[in-house]
């Protein structure tokens, strides 16, 4: 076992990719009841990892071009990269960045009456796994004195609230820059709150989507190197680029990429000031959440026929692309909403809940900023609710485990929405992820 701590006066970091795109032809999950087999590689799906140390305390994030990381792969990621590094799992943040251009990684419940959808590949899995350990060992020893720089910028233009245009949408974009001490880029992260869903059903093709593309403009036009740029996923639970996408293609992932990637530059020419004086503190806590209260069989049979009816009316009848893909979205959830409905009644949802509970709340403080990993698809209520209450805190979502789908809001709850549909847990658990990570930021004070 290696415990080597890179003990230095200021900040250390190092940084590392990887692709761990499958070496053969899988299903492409993200769009429920459609057939996906991948015939080739558009961009690779990659792993990057920076590692960062400061006074003996150490922070390792890493970043997956993968719809979800389980539970399970992460316990085995990070028993396996402590064993050779002596970075403490408390310390480790792995995290999906929710592509639907990836394969299966995780057997998901609301799938499970999708007769399309495959169960996960085993061996890719551990594939996954290898690579991610592979990735995280390499940043730690490629470490070396450094300095850090903090910004935000302005994404408007890549994308709104799903169901409503005008409705919350949080468009700032933390990034965190590394330079070494001959003043060389070596790792960049940050954080968006939107789905990576312009390439749809008719892509065959492994693609990281949009964030695929805002790294590649990132390093060749504002980086000038291939310095490894770790994309990470906010509250993207009720954000999506569809009411802002002229089409469904790659030609439009590299366009909503460029946006993305050169608010961030336009921000980077402004000035940014980096300094090595960078404190680094990982906290972590594990919490219940509560069950989803499913409705009767009886009533979600009703709902689900509606949904399906107003779908093909709107086919038929409308010609408002985004009116017609919201309508099956929502006829998706209803599908899965009376699935759910059917198991909790035949008492079948237990064993999926022991598979991500107790949820993992994990805080990453580095420098003036904290960045806070919660998994789960969460709508963007919850992160504008964490940042009222803890300044400078972003949230990042998919990480350390996946929860079976969302945590939306109450009102989404009521109006039927997808993402309440296919939920399995309550609402209310997005206000106890709030409020105990604030409990647990203030703990460092």
């Amino acid at each position: 076992m290696n415990q080597t701590i890179k003990i230095n006066d200021g900040l250390l970091a190092g940084a590392a990719v990887m692709d761990i795109t499958p070496q053969d032809s899988q299903f492409l999950f993200g769009y429920p009841f459609v057939e996906r087999i991948s015939e080739g590689v558009h961009d690779p799906l990659l792993c990057s990892a920076m590692y960062l140390e400061n006074k003996g305390e150490q922070a390792m994030l890493v970043s997956n071009d993968v719809i979800y990381v389980s539970k399970a792969s992460v316990a085995r990621i990070r028993r396996e990269i402590s064993e050779k590094t002596g970075i403490p799992g408390i310390s480790i943040m792995i995290s999906a960045t929710h592509t639907h251009s990836g394969p299966v990684t995780v057997d998901c419940l609301n799938s499970s009456n999708d007769p399309v959808v495959p169960k996960a590949d085993t061996e890719y899995v551990c594939y996954m796994e290898n690579k991610i350990i592979q990735t995280a060992c390499s940043a730690f020893y490629n470490a070396e004195p450094a300095k850090a720089g903090f910004l935000l910028a302005d994404s408007t233009g890549i994308g709104t609230n799903r169901h409503d245009p005008s409705g919350p949408v949080d468009l700032n974009i933390p990034v965190m820059l590394v330079k070494n001490e001959n003043n060389e880029y070596i790792a960049g992260m940050l954080v968006c709150n939107m789905h990576p869903t312009i390439l749809h059903e008719d892509s065959k093709l492994y693609s990281g989507d949009y964030p695929a593309f805002t790294r590649e403009v990132l390093q060749e036009k504002y980086l000038r190197n291939e310095c490894p740029v770790l994309y990470f996923t906010g509250a993207a639970g009720d954000q999506s680029p569809r009411h802002v996408t002229k089409e469904n293609t790659f030609e439009e992932a590299r366009r909503i990429g460029r946006i993305l990637a050169d608010a961030i530059g336009a921000k980077m020419e402004e000035g940014v000031e980096f300094s090595s004086d960078v404190p680094v503190k990982c906290l972590q806590k594990s919490v219940d959440l509560p069950r989803r209260r499913f409705p009767k069989v009886e009533w979600a049979e009703s709902h689900q026929q509606k949904s399906r009816e107003r779908f093909d009316f709107l086919k038929k009848t409308s010609d408002n692309v985004q009116e017609i893909r919201t309508a099956e979205v929502d006829w998706f959830g209803a599908e899965e909403l009376l699935h759910l409905s059917r198991l909790n009644a035949k008492g079948e949802l237990e064993e999926v809940y022991k598979t991500c509970l107790p949820a993992e709340i994990q805080v990453i403080n580095i420098g003036p900023w904290n960045f806070a990993a919660w998994p789960g698809e969460i709508f963007i209520e919850y992160a504008f609710a964490l940042k009222t209450k803890s300044e400078n805190t972003f949230l990042i979502t998919l990480s350390n485990g996946e929860l079976q789908g969302y945590i939306a809001t109450e009102e989404a709850e009521i109006k039927g929405f997808y993402e309440a549909s296919n939920s399995i847990f309550h609402y209310a658990s997005g206000k106890i992820l709030v409020d105990e990570t604030v409990r647990l930021i203030n703990t460092k004070a």
